[in-house]
């Protein structure tokens, strides 16, 4: 499995949207940026497959010792894939078949970790076939049989309270797993949550080297949204924008993890414009849009202006509202620290913008394999104090979703309370937090046409 490995530089080179990727971890955002070229589902298999290997290979035997788990078991059914199984599985083989059982095992003093697969289909070679139905009809038999003659000191499953992306053991398979179990192994069994958590939280070189490229399409897509090729002022409604996301993506052959939003903010109107509200000149507008592409997600929330005619700028008070925004974006970077949890992140990036005369909503949270990712939330949009989703580490080589708002009156607006909404996606190396693909430092401007 290693040469998929060493294959992977070449294929980040082959690729054309992979070669003229932008310059990785960039705080300066592109604007209108170009659309980089999609993978056909071949290509993009055969990276998926690389980064795969490669995870499986390096990381896994890390996060097993990190934890002291010698033993990890996962078990996922046909459509009813848990979490952590899901992004185990090799591009062609898109679903659990039947019951998918996988052990991973540390036999210690350096050797390898053993990856094993006590189901009726191979893994693409990922997963070494551990059983065979003519010699041992019962899977579950065949697992208790592996797991003895292995006699692990800790046998971790996914099950959490707390963290969803670690509690994919259902109660059936649970009790179906212990009741096969010899007894003197039972008080073995314990939560894998950390395993699921660092699996699914951490970002390997090559995740953050194609990242960049992921990010840069989400953001020509927004570029595309927000301009006269997609809106005509007075005609367009928001919700007609949401839905040319939708078809946008669907001719690119991408999926969004979530729908789009559109929304509008304008002079001397309450709150969120949204539906079938004509977007007209003077308005702000704001999107919050995500893709999901070589099973990494997005997550990003941008401003745009409609100009006035005669307009060829946005109004001060928008421009320094963003700004404010941007202040606090910074506040959070400066946060960041290893092994400090999410709660105490938060708490120092508020206390430090407020002192600064912001009037911030941190609502931040991690991104990957999942749009909200695993590992420790940083505020919640409803919650600004300490919450226990926040209470776990924030750990090095782990890419986030910089998600906030800051209020402010706008004079040009009569003093009018308005929400600056922004989120862009980073990485964290352990030292700083850099912006994947730049962030949004100018609002964007849509000519009325007028």
């Amino acid at each position: 499995m290693k040469r998929h490995f060493f294959a992977l530089a070449a294929a980040l080179v082959a690729h054309p949207a992979l070669a003229d990727a932008p310059p990785a971890l960039t705080d300066t955002e592109t604007a209108a940026p170009t659309l980089p070229e999609i993978q056909s589902p071949r290509e993009r298999a055969t990276l998926e497959n690389r980064i795969l290997a490669e995870r499986l290979d390096t990381l896994m035997p890390q996060i097993m010792q990190a934890e002291g788990v010698d033993m990890w078991l996962l078990v996922a059914r046909e459509y009813f894939e848990e979490p952590v199984v899901a992004t185990m599985l090799d591009a062609e083989n898109m679903h659990a078949r039947r019951r998918t059982i996988l052990i991973f095992f540390d036999p210690g003093n350096g050797k390898p970790v053993e990856r094993l697969t006590v189901s009726r289909y191979g893994l693409g070679g990922f997963f070494a076939p551990a059983w065979d139905p003519d010699t041992q009809p019962d899977q579950w038999a065949a697992v208790a049989e592996i797991i003895a003659a292995r006699d692990p000191r800790r046998i971790a499953i996914n099950s959490s309270d707390l963290y969803q992306f670690a509690d994919g053991m259902t109660l059936s398979q649970y009790d179906r797993m212990m009741a096969a179990l010899p007894a003197a192994l039972h008080e073995r069994v314990t939560s894998g949550e950390g395993l699921a958590i660092r699996w699914l939280e951490t970002r390997t070189p090559a995740e953050t080297e194609i990242y960049p490229t992921i990010v840069r399409i989400a953001h020509a897509v927004i570029g595309e949204a927000f301009s006269r090729r997609v809106i005509t002022p007075g005609v367009t409604t928001a919700e007609q924008v949401q839905w040319w996301y939708r078809d946008r993506l669907m001719q690119l052959g991408l999926d969004p993890w979530f729908h789009p939003s559109v929304a509008i903010q304008r002079q001397g109107a309450k709150g969120m414009l949204e539906g079938d509200e004509v977007i007209q000149p003077g308005d702000l507008l704001w999107t919050d849009f995500g893709i999901t592409y070589l099973r990494l997600n997005t997550d990003t929330q941008h401003l745009a202006y409609v100009l006035k005619p005669g307009e060829t700028e946005a109004p001060a008070g928008l421009r320094a509202g963003l700004a404010n925004s941007n202040k606090v974006q910074d506040f959070l970077r400066a946060a960041f620290k290893p092994g400090r949890s999410g709660n105490e992140a938060l708490a120092e990036a508020r206390a430090k913008a407020i002192a600064a005369g912001l009037d911030p909503s941190i609502y931040s949270h991690p991104i990957g394999y999942h749009g909200h990712g695993a590992g420790p939330a940083i505020g919640f949009w409803d919650n600004q104090n300490p919450d226990p989703r926040g209470s776990g580490p924030i750990r090095p080589n782990t890419a986030w979703s910089i998600e906030l708002t800051s209020y402010a009156a706008v004079p040009e607006w009569g003093g009018q309370k308005v929400d600056f909404r922004t989120e862009e996606d980073a990485f964290f190396d352990g030292k700083t937090v850099r912006f994947i693909d730049g962030r949004q430092t100018a609002i964007t401007l849509i000519p009325s046409g007028q």
